[in-house]
């Protein structure tokens, strides 16, 4: 959505109901979807390792189990991201986040169905596997359709703002998630819970994937994609991976190493913290996502808050905050958690999720502004997905390692500082973009384009 200074009232707020139809669009989605990839990641830590896994007489080594299967789902979302990236670029946005949520509906709710360990043996844990796969692939695809479906319509000088909304659907997923899952731990029985109570959260994807699809048929493309749509297929333009890694390789690395320490702190403060609680300092499940349920609420709000910061001061301040914030969490949370005490594991939680915000907010627009449009899925999914292989993927599970080989919480802590000093030398290689507008970033790359091209002319005049 672009401003001019003719524009009556009445034709601002008609696109500003347009671009809030956009990110309501955008953000069912993303709430159903990492609805359904959070619950995974608690029923790995409350159920998967009790049912689905073989049991031994260290309680971690079932955890690590389920863990593992929790990071298959990582190691799909770059695959997910480059195959939805392609055809996103090729044939929109809409299209492609259509397919996604009902890809990860169907095989949440098949989840549900699972027979237990004891009922097929380890059979169990394989399907469960295929199944990750398939929801990893299809989360992949949708983060970089959803900001782009608003930061595509956005104005440049709010894009910040705006773009920041679809990260707010994922605590808010989390939220959803850590809710049905605290409810069911409160009105059942740990066996009824176990035997068939988390299954009930898993149907209800079901529900609302068909919500949040609806809701996504109602909104269309942005006009700056249709331009660049009809330039890939006239003018035969570049798109895709290999298009974007040889023409913007520096885009792609920057936000690879933004994304690092955002990733992992992130999966051990909702993740890792519930294995920390429960089996280091043995703090009731319901209690621990109690806890949750409000931070992640807490931390939902905030996320737009931190956007529009980044449309006056800038995109890299607040990140830069996030980075250096986030490089002491491990030091004090543990402490905190180890107390037992709930107001100080809440303190600890929460400061780790307003320390992910300054970091979380930025990345759509910062990614967005890094592409031009017609390898912009492409680019965003890239950078966003494939260090989650090497980031939240393995945060848990080394977290865990760590844990069960020390004992001590001061590894854990330092490992998420040396990711922080990563992130910070990224950060230091990225681009300040805020207010830029994203047709003179496609007016950049088309002159480049055509230089390229007059050149090879010039080197071949017979053709």
């Amino acid at each position: 959505m672009s401003t001019h200074p003719g524009e009556t009232p009445s034709t601002k707020k008609s696109k500003t109901r347009q671009l809030q139809q956009v990110v309501a669009a955008s953000m069912a989605g993303t709430v159903v979807e990492w609805y359904e990839f959070f619950l995974y990641a608690s029923a790995a830590t409350l159920v998967f390792n009790h049912i689905l896994f073989p049991q031994s007489d260290n309680p971690f080594d079932a955890v690590l189990l389920a863990f593992g299967s929790y990071a298959v789902g990582f190691i799909a979302r770059p695959v997910g991201g480059i195959v939805f990236g392609h055809f996103g670029d090729k044939y929109g946005r809409k299209a492609l986040l259509q397919f996604s949520i009902i890809l990860v509906g169907v095989s949440t709710f098949l989840m549900g169905c699972l027979p237990t360990f004891d009922q097929i043996g380890y059979a169990a844990p394989v399907i469960l596997v295929l199944l990750r796969l398939i929801q990893g692939f299809a989360v992949g695809g949708e983060w970089g359709g959803a900001v782009l479906l608003v930061a595509e319509h956005s104005p440049a000088k709010d894009r910040g703002f705006w773009a920041s909304w679809p990260q707010s659907g994922v605590p808010l997923g989390n939220l959803l998630a850590t809710g049905v899952l605290f409810v069911l731990t409160a009105v059942l029985s740990s066996e009824a819970f176990l035997s068939w109570g988390w299954r009930v959260a898993f149907w209800l994807s079901a529900v609302i994937v068909i919500i949040g699809w609806y809701i996504r048929t109602r909104v269309s493309d942005a006009p700056i994609f249709q331009e660049a749509h009809q330039e890939i297929h006239e003018e035969d333009a570049g798109y895709g991976v290999i298009e974007v890694f040889k023409r913007y390789p520096r885009g792609v690395f920057a936000a690879m190493g933004l994304r690092l320490v955002e990733n992992i702190h992130y999966y051990l403060v909702v993740t890792f913290s519930i294995t920390y609680l429960s089996i280091q300092v043995g703090i009731e499940n319901a209690e621990i996502l109690g806890l949750l349920l409000g931070a992640h609420a807490l931390h939902a709000i905030m996320v737009p808050f931190i956007g529009k910061l980044t449309d006056i001061v800038g995109r890299k301040p607040p990140y830069l905050i996030g980075i250096l914030l986030t490089a002491t969490w491990g030091f004090f949370a543990f402490p905190l958690y180890d107390t037992g005490d709930g107001l100080m594991i809440f303190i600890g939680i929460l400061a780790g999720l307003i320390f992910h915000g300054f970091m979380y907010a930025p990345q759509p627009a910062i990614m967005s502004e890094m592409f031009p449009t017609r390898m912009r899925y492409s680019g965003v999914s890239l950078g966003y997905q494939v260090t989650a292989i090497v980031a939240g993927s393995f945060a848990p599970i080394i977290a865990t390692a760590l844990l069960s080989a020390t004992g001590s919480s001061i590894p854990i802590a330092i490992y998420l500082a040396v990711a922080a000093a990563i992130s910070l030398v990224a950060l230091y290689f990225t681009k300040e973009t805020r207010g830029v507008d994203l047709m003179d970033v496609d007016r950049v790359d088309s002159e480049s384009r055509a230089a390229r091209r007059h050149g090879k002319l010039e080197e071949h005049p017979g053709r």
